[in-house]
């Protein structure tokens, strides 16, 4: 039987929460360490792991000795350093979301990940959502023939929070926040080469926060098809989370009304419409929240590729730059540097 793979948690908030939970439940992890300068934070890890060693300094956890990876879920604009410095230490990575901030730094991360035959992987969660999941599905079973058009939405009519998501010196802006998700999930949908990318950033309301109010990116491939991702603080009326336009026929996914204020937290609501006019509703079944954890045992210990992988989200790094490039220049679209996969 093959030892546990011992994980670090480096930052503990909701997703630090989120991580421990699925170590818990993965065969193959263990927590061991856990590192947070709030000292309450700690104790909430430690809670559900009594015998995971505790730390306020992160290069004290990561030169402990006890962890062969470490769950980076500090923000954004820390990311490429923490990733840098475990790797550096021999110590495998999973990220959170964006890898980092510019594809250069994501570049370097992979140049040193793959010199020391390291783990080096972000945390895509939304790749494993459920509706996206379920729609996937539908899209791969040919039901709605070739997808051309893609459009993805997140967002409403709401005052931005006031900690860092907001700051785009530390969030990489409204385009990072939620593009590092949707943009993803375009991409595994739409896997053509990109030809270009078009952006533009609105600073129209929200004066307390940094973050554009409204960001809107336009994916254009060359094969023609065409993905737009829109994250709105300004949207009174939602647009749907998904519109999908097909040879043969359409997907919706409407927010799901019941999770309001937050709608976000609920599946949307999918139906195919079909090309005679007749609609069908998908079902959402509940979603494998072990999935991503479970993947990295296999790999580690077996060598099985993982669904997520670092060029992937080194990609979305390089789109979202285009996309914030283009904004600054009134959406003039711009070519990303991109990597095969």
């Amino acid at each position: 039987m093959k030892n546990n793979i011992r994980v670090g948690l480096l930052a503990y908030g909701a997703i630090g929460h989120e991580h421990n939970v699925a170590v818990q439940g993965t065969e193959g992890l263990e927590l061991t360490a856990v590192c947070d300068t709030n000292p309450d934070r700690v104790q909430a890890a430690l809670e559900l792991a009594p015998n995971a060693a505790p730390f306020s300094d992160a290069n004290a956890m990561l030169d402990s000795g006890l962890i062969d990876l470490v769950v980076v879920s500090t923000p954004p604009n820390s990311h490429y350093a923490w990733a840098k410095e475990a790797l550096s230490r021999g110590i495998h990575v999973v990220l959170e979301k964006p890898m980092a901030l510019l594809a250069s730094e994501c570049d370097e991360l992979m140049e040193i990940a793959a010199s020391k035959k390291l783990m080096l992987v972000v945390y895509q969660n939304r790749r494993y959502d459920a509706d996206f999941v379920a729609m996937r599905e539908v899209i791969r079973s040919g039901e709605i023939g070739e997808v051309y058009h893609y459009d993805s939405f997140v967002g409403g009519y709401s005052r931005p929070c006031d900690y860092w998501h907001s700051n785009a010196e530390v969030s990489g802006g409204a385009i990072f926040d939620w593009g590092s998700h949707f943009l993803d999930q375009i991409l595994n949908i739409i896997p053509d080469d990109v030809d270009h990318v078009s952006g533009q950033n609105h600073k129209r309301v929200w004066t307390h926060a940094t973050n554009a109010d409204h960001a809107h990116v336009t994916v254009t491939f060359t094969s023609g098809k065409q993905a737009t991702f829109v994250h709105s603080d300004l949207a009174a009326a939602r647009k749907p989370k998904f519109y999908v336009l097909g040879t043969k026929g359409s997907l919706v996914g409407n927010w799901n009304p019941a999770g309001e204020p937050a709608v976000a937290d609920l599946p949307a609501l999918l139906a195919v419409h079909h090309e005679d006019g007749t609609v069908r509703e998908v079902a959402v079944n509940a979603p494998d929240t072990l999935a991503f954890h479970r993947s990295i045992v296999e790999y580690l210990n077996n060598g099985t590729p993982m669904e997520v992988n670092a060029v992937q989200s080194r990609n979305v790094v390089a789109i979202m730059q285009a996309a914030e490039e283009s904004a600054r220049n009134n959406a003039l679209p711009v070519v990303p540097q991109l990597r095969k996969l």
